[in-house]
C-alpha cells in the first residue's frame, strides 16, 4: 500500500467509495467520475502501477471480479454493449498510478471512447502479422 495512492486509500478504508463487490485480491467500486451510469473500477488490493507489474493470482482475481461486475451491470442497466478498459502509462491514458480495470456499460452514441476515431485501419498483410508474432512469441514464457 502507498500512502499517496487514492486507490490504496480506498482499499484500506481511509477514503470513501461505493464498493459493490470484492474478493481476497480485488475490490470493485463505482468510479467517482461516472462517464456512463454504472461505470465501475476494479483494482487489485496490492499496489501495482501497471499491468506489467501484476502477479498472475491478482490478475486472475481482478478479471474474475470484472466478469462478475459485467454480468451484474448487464442485469442492472440492460446496456447495448460493454467495455473493459485498462490503461498503462501516460501514452495509454492512465491517470491514477494504480492498476485499474474500467467496466463500463455502453449505449450507442453515448459519446465515449471511439476505438478508431478516424475509421478502422486497413488490414495488415499476413507476412507483416507473422513478423510481429515472431517478435512476441519467444518472450511469452521467458
Amino acid at each position: 500500500m502507498r500512502v499517496d495512492c487514492p486507490f490504496c486509500a480506498i482499499v484500506a478504508g481511509r477514503q470513501p467509495a461505493s464498493v459493490i463487490a470484492q474478493n481476497e485480491q480485488a475490490l470493485a467500486f463505482l468510479d467517482l467520475r461516472q462517464a456512463v451510469p454504472g461505470h465501475v473500477l476494479v483494482v487489485p488490493r496490492v499496489h501495482v502501477e501497471t499491468l506489467y507489474d501484476l502477479d498472475e493470482v491478482s490478475a486472475a482475481a481482478v478479471m474474475q471480479l470484472g466478469v462478475r461486475v459485467a454480468r451484474a451491470l448487464r442485469v442492472a442497466f440492460d446496456p447495448e454493449g460493454l467495455n473493459l478498459w485498462q490503461s498503462n502509462g501516460a501514452a495509454g491514458g492512465q491517470e491514477v498510478p494504480h492498476l485499474h480495470l474500467h467496466v463500463q456499460p455502453r449505449r450507442m452514441a453515448d459519446g465515449l471512447l471511439r476505438v478508431y476515431p478516424h475509421g478502422a485501419p486497413t488490414p495488415t498483410s499476413r507476412d507483416e502479422l507473422e513478423r510481429l508474432a515472431e517478435r512476441v512469441r519467444p518472450l511469452l514464457w521467458a
